[in-house]
């Protein structure tokens, strides 16, 4: 009976522990805030409402003129990615100059920089083609022969001799000499021993290779003359292949350069690259910018802003009202009366124009601190006074 008395003891002091640590557990739930038998609802309010409750500032009316209070808007946040790259001439209207014929350089009249138009002439080679001038001896030859023609009173002479003059020019003409060139060679009886070589296009000569009794041929690298029009120039850049997808032909770009602080340079895409690079994993993209002015020089590195999508009106707060916590969260400071201020959580997106958008906890018309989030922050943390 003895030992019955002692396990029923034991099992009652048990039972006694067991309903105390259950009313600690009651009572310490109680003075948080919330219900024994009730969780705090899922969302965004909940992750924050312990800080919320923490992070509570009441402000004086002195303090209060450090800050500035509006209504939480709206922004419109264009959708864009950065690149960097080089500027580069636009090859498409960049032109190698090589001579139509074998020849040595016999005078060059352009200088490296200098701008020339259409059709000015470059250099002048000496007329190496054995054929070239046969054909051009041939002309001068039936021209001749008309000229005596002329002289005799048998029309069947004279038509003949112009026959063989017509197709004596024809031949001629197939080197790439104009009327006017075999026009020269008749009237003078003279073979065309050099001829120039002319500008194909107008701009600013970017390469020269050519000496007077230099070698030159037909495609025979370098050319003797390089020119290119300058009022358009192209930057090469390469992109992240997780970003590929975004870019398309025609989107708007701005450039920035070093050489040119605080200005911008507007332009567009005009080539996506058909493959990503499988070593670097990055997509070329070219764009095409304006440069009139000749500003932008081939080799300089440059930082282009692509814009991706139209712009999206968002939730914004001026940046001089979020505040980065100690543990990477970012927050604003939300008030109804203007005197006592809460600490909410927030998450951000973009940000332009000195404005961050608001991707969740704050809604538009609520007051929040828009400038001087950090005065208030200071004040939460500071040291207590001793």
């Amino acid at each position: 009976m003895k030992n019955q008395s002692k396990i029923a003891k034991r099992v009652l002091i048990g039972v006694a522990a067991v309903v105390a640590i259950i009313v600690t557990i009651v009572s310490l739930k109680s003075r948080s805030g919330h219900p024994a038998d009730t969780n705090p609802p899922p969302g965004p309010d909940s992750a924050s409402a312990t800080t919320q409750a923490e992070a509570t500032v009441d402000l004086t009316p002195s303090q209060l003129n450090a800050i500035k209070i509006e209504a939480v808007g709206t922004h419109q946040f264009a959708v864009e990615k950065e690149a960097v790259g080089n500027i580069d001439y636009d090859e498409d209207l960049a032109v190698q100059v090589f001579p139509p014929d074998q020849g040595n350089i016999v005078t060059a009249f352009a200088n490296l920089g200098d701008d020339v138009q259409k059709g000015q002439p470059l250099y002048t080679i000496a007329n190496a083609d054995l054929d070239l001038i046969q054909a051009e001896s041939a002309v001068i030859a039936a021209a001749a022969n008309l000229d005596l023609a002329g002289k005799n009173p048998s029309g069947q002479d004279t038509q003949k001799a112009q026959a063989t003059l017509k197709a004596a020019r024809e031949a001629v003409h197939v080197f790439g000499k104009s009327e006017a060139d075999i026009d020269q060679i008749v009237a003078t009886r003279k073979i065309d021993t050099g001829f120039a070589v002319l500008s194909p296009v107008t701009g600013r000569v970017i390469a020269r290779n050519a000496q007077p009794g230099l070698l030159v041929q037909p495609g025979n690298a370098p050319a003797p003359y390089a020119v290119a029009d300058l009022s358009t120039k192209w930057m090469v850049a390469n992109v992240i292949e997780s970003d590929s997808a975004l870019f398309q032909t025609g989107q708007p770009i701005q450039a920035t350069v070093a050489a040119w602080p605080g200005r911008v340079f507007e332009g567009k895409i005009s080539t996506v690259g058909a493959s990503v690079d499988p070593n670097t994993h990055r997509l070329m993209v070219r764009c095409e910018i304006a440069d009139p002015k000749n500003e932008l020089r081939p080799g300089m590195f440059a930082t282009f802003t692509i814009r991706v999508q139209d712009a999206v009106e968002s939730v914004a707060i001026p940046m001089n009202g979020v505040v980065r916590n100690g543990d990477g969260t970012m927050a604003a400071w939300v008030t109804t009366d203007r005197h006592r201020f809460v600490q909410r959580l927030i998450k951000i997106g973009l940000q332009r124009d000195g404005q961050d958008q608001v991707l969740g906890g704050l809604q538009a018309g609520e007051l929040a601190v828009t400038d001087g989030a950090v005065f208030i922050s200071n004040i939460l943390y500071a040291p207590p006074d001793d």
